[in-house]
């Protein structure tokens, strides 16, 4: 195991920037993490998949800690999440940009649409792809094969800014809960739904 388990046994809020440097590989692509977001469980993040509870779809956020949440977005992309908390309490890392650091080849055939290396895995749906992650492992151990998840050594510098496209009561200002590595160019722009007031970040 390259991860220790017990530092992602805590809510995403503390997990998210501990992720950020992390490189997490699959099947001979590896990146490395540049950008997350944080959700929180039931009943307390208007924003998260685990507000109102556990359903079908959502059940792997409220498993052990270091196990990949994956869902369909908008009916056509896979996001891919890092489980955190105890296991029975939803909390998850939406991994949002990446690196491409070892596989490129790999990762420009399934990403053949990327006009440069930067975008290759510049916002959720791109990291996955090029990762090659699918929806069938959604509830997989970062640990085992085909993953691989290496924490870094000491934690990253960052920022922290509203997460993107969230509406209502879990995005703006009051949610900053978006982080990423300064100046990086891997890391996706900020969109603010559309209902939302503008923001920085």
């Amino acid at each position: 195991m390259t991860f220790d388990r017990r530092l992602l046994e805590r809510p995403a809020l503390l997990v998210a920037p501990l992720l950020l440097g992390a490189v997490i590989s699959r099947a001979g692509v590896s990146l490395r993490i540049t950008e997350v977001e944080a959700y929180l469980g039931d009943g307390t993040d208007p924003g998260s998949h685990a507000f109102r509870g556990r359903t079908p779809r959502n059940a792997a956020m409220f498993g052990p800690a270091g196990h990949l949440y994956a869902y369909f977005s908008y009916g056509m992309h896979v996001c891919a999440n890092v489980v955190c908390s105890p296991e029975g309490e939803a909390s998850a890392v939406l991994l949002r940009g990446g690196e491409i650091v070892a596989g490129a080849a790999e990762a420009r055939l399934r990403r053949s649409t990327a006009k440069s290396d930067r975008d290759l895995a510049r916002g959720p749906a791109r990291l996955t792809l090029a990762l090659g992650i699918s929806l069938a492992e959604n509830g997989a151990d970062l640990a085992e094969d085909p993953f691989d998840l290496t924490l870094p050594a000491r934690p990253a510098v960052f920022l922290a800014g509203p997460r993107t496209g969230v509406s209502g009561a879990g995005g703006g200002a009051e949610y900053p809960w978006r982080f990423w590595l300064p100046d990086d160019p891997s890391v996706s722009p900020y969109r603010r739904h559309p209902k939302l007031a503008p923001a920085t970040g």
